[in-house]
């Protein structure tokens, strides 16, 4: 009983060294984060050597980050697991016991997850627009951070990493089942989005996956489209919701 009291006077920075711990453990942080690294690297490494000339690829830094596509599922996934596996292993119990004050959990969670898979995001896009832009063939001039809108474009690809993650960690918090948080985080952000951004133009520019891909274009924006500012703010509100809704729910149910 005295311990569950003192560690009721953890402030932040003690609750999110305990959640860095948790993190670090798991044998699928690691196991995602570098699928989500070589996936970036590779797809940005391939498309670059096999680009056969500039007027068929007009965005040259858009296309070699083609690879943070399948790395954005696999870091919402990731989210939703470093969430869902407390209630799975039962470990939801002792957080709470150590850190009564579930919003601070929550936050401290999400702070860490967040600095992660920014991190990981970051270095991932830059490393595969270097990729990429190396092994274009040498009669194309390569773009260069240098010029207008590329190190926005590679910087905000980094952020998408994180944002989505965080979009995954709170749908983990609200549905708490891996299975159905995946199938939500999957069906729900890319399949049943495409589908919608298909069938209502007027909602396209809000959907998650074609606002990451806006935001790495270095060209005229498409009409109808979200500037890649603006749709970096949409996404960091989706994720503000979802983080918000499940610490709303955290604190009303039950572990």
């Amino acid at each position: 009983m005295t311990t569950i009291t003192r560690a009721g006077h953890y402030g932040f920075r003690q609750v999110a060294g305990m959640e860095w711990i948790k993190l670090r453990s798991l044998r699928s942080t690691w196991l995602t984060l570098a699928l989500t690294f070589a996936a970036a690297v590779g797809i940005g490494a391939a498309v670059g050597a096999n680009t056969k000339g500039v007027s068929n690829h007009p965005d040259l830094t858009n296309n070699v980050l083609g690879g943070i596509a399948p790395g954005l599922l696999l870091t919402g996934a990731l989210g939703v697991l470093c969430m869902t596996s407390e209630y799975t292993s039962g470990m939801i119990r002792a957080s709470l016991a150590a850190a009564p004050n579930r919003p601070l959990l929550l936050a401290a969670k999400a702070a860490m997850f967040g600095a992660v898979a920014l991190t990981i995001g970051e270095v991932a896009s830059f490393t595969a627009f270097l990729a990429g832009t190396h092994t274009l063939p040498g009669r194309i001039s390569a773009p260069t951070l240098g010029q207008p809108g590329v190190l926005r474009a590679v910087l905000m690809g980094g952020a998408a990493y994180c944002l989505i993650g965080l979009l995954g960690l709170g749908l983990g918090a609200v549905i708490r089942h891996s299975a159905a948080a995946l199938g939500v985080l999957v069906g729900g952000v890319y399949v049943a989005a495409q589908f919608v951004a298909v069938t209502a133009h007027q909602v396209q520019a809000f959907v998650p996956v074609l606002i990451v891909g806006n935001s790495l274009s270095t060209t005229k924006q498409l009409e109808g489209t979200l500037s890649p500012w603006a749709g970096l703010g949409v996404l960091s509100l989706y994720a503000g919701v979802a983080l918000g809704l499940g610490g709303w729910l955290l604190v009303r149910r039950d572990a």
